[in-house]
């Protein structure tokens, strides 16, 4: 085992280095590929000695355990990376993954918020938090998630430099790294005026009190990270949906980063434009976004057309 654990342990070490894979991402790889160990030596095997029938049957496993499509379809991408940098580094002569074919991803249409919905969770924004200074926060955090389609863990770990001198935009760290550009709606940036000068003046009082300084985030808080964690948030959200109300399972990040693409594609705009703001590196992933669309309309369609009514 030990040898496996080194396996593991260099490519995640190379992954992080080389590709700047998010912390997320790492544990993800970590998990799959200790399953994946795991299962080889119940079988008196190891990575070095894997063949193509054992891969194969490794996912014929985890389908009979229940595991979904996805997650099957994530473990096979975790196995075949990890026998990529094994051969790159000559400790296989083959990679017996690479042409197995996954069990694919099942395509689900984004669920989508209507800007009805949008506008009661911004309202309960406003009215949720212990004292000013929480509700001043959860009005930015809400208004800049909506403004600019960020994910989650780009919106939590912002640092409060690009939040500067009342900016027409922010600049935005994602997915590898890479950085990109998003607007601020007039609203996003009233909040984030207001929630700044709380925020500043929270800071002098705990620098004349000697106490902790608030730290390089926009939105800081005590733990590790220095900011407001992902899960943190998505408790907050739950909070403002059952406030709104709104079924709080119908909320998440995810689903208002959904609503600001949506919305956006709705009201006319460019699909390269929104794979832009979005951070997508190939416009199929954006293009997801006209079948939500499609779906609406026919639903609009369905609904209020009098030939398509009942006995119309």
């Amino acid at each position: 085992m030990a040898e496996t654990a080194r396996w593991i342990s260099a490519f995640l070490e190379a992954q992080a280095a080389e590709l700047d894979a998010a912390r997320n991402t790492l544990l993800a790889y970590g998990r799959d590929l200790k399953d994946f160990a795991d299962w080889l030596s119940r079988r008196s095997r190891d990575f070095a000695g894997a063949s193509r029938a054992d891969v194969e049957a490794y996912l014929v496993a985890c389908e009979a355990g229940g595991l979904s499509r996805a997650t099957r379809a994530r473990r096979l991408s975790s196995i075949r990376q990890l026998y990529r940098f094994a051969y790159e580094e000559g400790w296989r002569g083959d990679n017996p993954a690479i042409q197995i074919t996954g069990p694919g991803r099942a395509k689900r249409l984004p669920k989508v918020l209507s800007i009805d919905e949008v506008d009661r969770l911004l309202a309960a924004s406003r009215e949720s938090g212990r004292g000013a200074f929480e509700r001043l926060r959860n009005i930015c955090m809400m208004e800049l998630l909506y403004a600019t389609g960020m994910r989650v863990s780009e919106l939590v770990s912002l640092p409060v430099a690009a939040a500067r001198g009342d900016p027409r935009m922010l600049m935005v760290k994602g997915k590898g790294g890479k950085e990109r550009m998003v607007p601020l709606s007039s609203p996003a940036r009233a909040a984030l005026a207001e929630w700044l000068a709380a925020r500043d003046a929270a800071e002098k009082a705990a620098q004349a009190e000697a106490r902790h300084p608030v730290g390089r985030h926009l939105f800081p808080a005590r733990g590790r990270e220095g900011h407001m964690t992902r899960q943190a948030f998505h408790g907050l959200l739950k909070d403002l949906a059952a406030a709104a109300g709104i079924a709080p399972a119908r909320v998440t990040p995810h689903v208002l980063r959904h609503a600001f693409a949506t919305h956006l594609l709705a009201g006319g705009a460019d699909l390269r434009v929104i794979q832009t703001l979005l951070g997508h590196a190939n416009v199929s992933t954006t293009e997801i976004y006209t079948h939500v669309l499609d779906e609406r309309l026919r639903d609009l369609v369905l609904d209020h057309h009098p030939l398509a009514r009942d006995g119309g």
